[in-house]
């Protein structure tokens, strides 16, 4: 019986009937948030995310009956289990925020969908090189505000009057939102030589820093995607081990029938 459930829990066809409900789950908690239906579509909505909720209730007990404790080992099982418990927790008075939070049940996706798996398995794995260029960062953004709240502070208070508000103007610079007609453009009227301070911080900050964030989480995906086709690789069985053990079976087979035959024979 627990193999049998074991099977159907691991199948394709029970995984895609579960990414299923998640996404018609998400659907409904987003139609939920429409004021134009009347009561009654507003109930049957309800009681529609009651079922999907339901569903993944019944999923969770039904692994935690298969695999135990061994189920909690897996950080993406028990990514699953929070989110579905705190669907559980009563959205009532002081609680009512948690109906906010039942679209989280979305990010199932994430643990559902092995591309969308690896992609924040490599994001986890980069974190320490994107904390060690975002760092780097933070020095080139403390610099550039100690010298343009010392060249443009008096002239331009509002963007540069402190090194608060410096490093918040020169992060709308780096996002290049703006950046030209709404800030330098402007400083360079009243500084001519402000484009030697803005041009070299640009092409730092967004041309190059910013791309390393890229390349680091790429590259992180990548040993991910590396690691978990080794691992498919290493679960399956090479020719040789295959033949080993057709010629295993072959031999058992044949010492099985001769000892038919010895009872035969007596």
């Amino acid at each position: 019986m627990i193999n049998a459930i074991r099977s159907a829990l691991e199948s394709r066809l029970f995984q895609n009937f579960i990414i299923g409900v998640i996404v018609f789950n998400g659907a409904i908690l987003g139609l939920e948030t429409y004021r134009g239906f009347d009561p009654g579509t507003l109930n049957l909505l309800y009681r529609l995310d009651q079922l999907c909720l339901g569903v993944f209730v019944v999923e969770i007990a039904l692994k935690l009956v298969v695999y135990r404790w061994s189920f909690f080992r897996d950080p993406w099982n028990l990514f699953d289990f929070v989110i579905v418990a705190v669907a559980l927790i009563p959205a009532s008075g002081q609680l009512s925020i948690l109906r906010a939070f039942r679209i989280f049940r979305v990010l199932r996706l994430v643990s559902s969908i092995d591309s969308i798996r690896r992609v924040v398995a490599g994001m986890l794995i980069a974190i320490p090189g994107v904390g060690s260029v975002g760092g780097l960062l933070l020095i080139f953004f403390y610099i550039g505000a100690v010298i343009s709240t010392s060249l443009f502070g008096e002239a331009f208070p509002e963007w540069f009057g402190d090194l608060g508000a410096s490093m918040y103007t020169l992060f709308q610079v780096m996002t290049l939102e703006s950046w030209s007609m709404g800030i330098v453009r402007p400083v360079m009227a009243e500084f001519g030589y402000a484009w030697v301070f803005f041009i070299p911080f640009i092409m730092v900050t967004t041309f190059m820093v910013l791309n390393l964030f890229i390349g680091i989480i790429v590259d992180a995906i990548a040993t991910v995607k590396e690691k978990d086709n080794e691992h498919k690789v290493h679960k399956l069985p090479s020719t040789e081990d295959t033949d080993l053990i057709l010629a295993e079976l072959r031999a058992l087979r044949s010492e099985v029938a001769a000892l038919k035959d010895q009872g035969r024979r007596q």
